[in-house]
C-alpha cells in the first residue's frame, strides 16, 4: 500500500458529548468452557476478552443508541429541534429497508426536516461518520448532528465458531458535534479502501448476493460472521502503520503532541504489536478489550467514555483515533477533543 489513502480536513466543528450504552448482560469467559473446553484459554490468550455484553432477543442496535440519545440530549440541554441531522454507522440495522437512521429520527422526536442516513461500515466506522458529520457542518448543511455508531455483533457469530464467539461484544454510542468558531483547531482524516480483503471478514449468505444460507462450508454456518484471523491480522500490519504516520503527517504533528492514541480494540495482542510496530507510547494507547470484547465500530467511542473519560471531561486533549478491519475498510482522525461536557457509559 504506497500511501494510507484520501486525507480530508475540516474545521468550525467540534464533539460536544458522547455516551456509550451496553446491554445488561454480561458474559464471562466460563459461559464457554462446556462448548470449547480448555480452547477458551488459548483464544483468551491471543485476543484478551474475558467479559463482553450481549444484547438479548429482539434488543437491537437501536436500542443501545436510542437510549444513548436520550442521555445526551439530557445531558447537553440540546432542545430536539436544535438537532439538523443522525447518521447512524452500523452493520446491524433494525431492517433491511427502511434506513435505521429514519427510525431514530422518530424515536428521538426529532422534527422532519433534518437529514437522516445510514452508514454500512464497521470497524473503521467512526472516524468515517465523524468526518461526515464535521463535513456536514463546515457545509453549513447542519450545525448540530447526533453520530449513532454501534453494533449488535453477537447476533452474527456463528456459537461453533470460538474464534469470533468468544471476541465480539455488543455497544451503541452516540457522538454529539456542534458548530464552533471557523478559526478553531482543524480536524484531519485518511479514509482508505481495499475490497481485496472481502471475503476475510463477512456474513457470505442471506442477503442479496446469496439469498439462502445453504448449511455450512468448512465448519462456518454461512449466514453467520466468518472471519479469516490470520489475513486479517496480516492485512493490519502492514495498513496501520503507515496509517498512523501519514495522519500524524497530514496533521504535522509528532507522537509527543499527543495526548492519547485510540485503536480499533480488534485484540489484545493485535493493539500491543501495532502500538510497538508504529513506536506509540504504551501508556498513550489504552485497551479496554479485556472487559467489553470487539464492539466493531463503537470501540473507539467507548473508549473515550470508558478508559479516557476523566481526561477527556477536564481539559483539551489532542487524540488521534484509528479504525481499521471489514471491507477491509481503514479510517483515522486527528482533532482536539474536550473538555467534553458529557463523556459517559450507561447500561440499557
Amino acid at each position: 500500500m504506497a500511501s494510507s489513502g484520501q486525507t480530508a480536513r475540516t474545521s468550525g466543528s467540534r464533539i460536544a458529548g458522547i455516551v456509550s450504552c451496553l446491554p445488561p448482560r454480561r458474559i464471562e469467559n466460563e459461559y464457554f468452557l462446556d462448548r470449547f473446553g480448555d480452547k477458551v484459554h488459548e483464544v483468551v490468550k491471543m485476543t484478551g476478552v474475558r467479559t463482553r455484553y450481549w444484547v438479548e432477543d429482539n434488543v437491537t442496535t437501536s436500542d443501545l443508541c436510542a437510549a444513548a440519545a436520550e442521555c445526551l440530549l439530557d445531558r447537553l440541554d440540546w432542545e430536539r429541534g436544535s438537532v439538523d441531522g443522525i447518521i447512524f454507522v452500523t452493520q446491524t440495522p433494525d431492517y433491511r429497508l427502511p434506513a435505521t437512521s429514519c427510525v431514530l429520527q422518530h424515536r428521538l422526536g426529532l422534527r422532519t426536516g433534518i437529514l437522516a442516513f445510514d452508514v454500512s461500515l464497521g470497524c473503521s466506522g467512526y472516524p468515517y461518520g465523524l468526518w461526515m458529520a464535521m463535513m456536514m457542518v463546515q457545509t453549513g448543511a447542519a450545525k448540530r448532528i447526533l453520530l449513532a455508531v454501534g453494533d449488535t455483533s453477537s447476533i452474527m457469530n456463528d456459537p461453533d465458531d470460538r474464534g469470533t464467539a468468544l471476541l465480539f461484544g455488543d455497544a451503541g454510542t452516540v457522538t454529539a458535534i456542534e458548530a464552533t468558531v471557523p478559526e478553531a483547531d482543524p480536524s484531519w482524516f485518511i479514509l482508505g479502501t481495499d475490497g481485496q480483503g472481502a471475503d476475510n471478514l463477512i456474513v457470505a449468505q442471506g442477503a442479496f448476493r446469496k439469498r439462502e444460507a445453504t448449511g455450512r462450508w468448512e465448519g462456518h454456518q454461512l449466514d453467520k460472521l466468518f472471519m479469516d484471523g490470520g489475513e486479517v491480522f496480516n492485512f493490519t500490519l502492514k495498513a496501520v502503520p503507515l496509517l498512523v504516520r501519514d495522519t500524524m503527517a497530514a496533521a504535522g504533528q509528532g507522537v509527543e503532541d499527543y495526548d492519547m492514541f485510540l485503536l480499533h480494540q480488534a485484540n489484545a495482542f493485535m493493539i500491543r504489536h501495532l502500538a510497538k510496530k508504529a513506536k506509540l507510547p504504551p501508556e498513550k494507547v489504552p485497551i479496554n478489550i479485556d472487559r467489553y470484547g470487539n464492539t466493531s465500530s463503537a470501540t473507539l467511542p467507548l473508549l473515550m467514555t470508558t478508559d479516557r473519560r476523566d481526561e477527556l471531561t477536564t481539559g483539551d486533549r489532542h487524540v488521534a483515533l484509528f479504525g481499521f478491519g471489514v471491507g477491509y475498510s481503514w479510517a483515522a482522525a486527528s482533532m482536539r477533543i474536550g473538555p467534553l461536557r458529557c463523556c459517559e457509559t450507561i447500561s440499557l
